[in-house]
């Protein structure tokens, strides 16, 4: 592996320790002010408000169940996916490792979570009046950031490239 090759993947997982350290900051305060008494249902803006919840399902709550065989099964799941994931920034080039990189980082936050909570702690409360969008953290908005990139890069990426192969014959 060449030192150039070697430095992109120190990099790569430097991002991701950031946002894996980013998104535990932020839950180990909330889970604090919780353990101390303080209320955490506090509002920021009139349409953001940070109220904690506990999650033991996917993302944004969905197939949320109590901690038995789904989700440890679940759990297991997601494991094997991060596994995945790291493969795929040993293999991939170009930008799509950044996004990979921002995935993986918030998706270690929340397995960290699964493992040592059972549940992952959401805070992040996006609402219009009384229609509250489901509730999600720090890990969750770099996971969803890097997803839609990588369809985005997926989609308009091929016709980009094909367009710059076309000016080049």
């Amino acid at each position: 592996m060449s030192s150039i090759k070697l430095k992109n993947l120190l990099n790569h997982f430097i991002i991701i320790i950031l946002i894996f350290i980013i998104d535990r900051v932020s839950k180990v305060y909330l889970l604090n002010l919780h353990e101390n008494g303080i209320d955490v249902d506090f509002y920021i803006f009139p349409f953001l408000n940070v109220y904690l919840a506990w999650n033991t399902g996917i993302g944004f709550g969905l197939f949320s169940t109590d901690p038995n065989i789904f989700y440890h099964f679940l759990t297991a799941l997601i494991g094997m996916i991060n596994l995945v994931l790291i493969i795929l920034l040993f293999n991939l080039d170009g930008i799509r490792k950044y996004f990979i990189s921002m995935i993986l980082g918030g998706s270690f936050g929340n397995f960290f979570d699964r493992i040592y909570y059972f549940a992952v702690p959401d805070f992040v409360d996006l609402h219009i009046g009384n229609f509250h969008w489901f509730i999600f953290n720090i890990a969750d908005i770099f996971i969803t950031i890097g997803v839609i990139c990588l369809i985005l890069v997926e989609i308009f990426g091929k016709n980009i490239n094909k367009g710059l192969n076309a000016k080049n014959t």
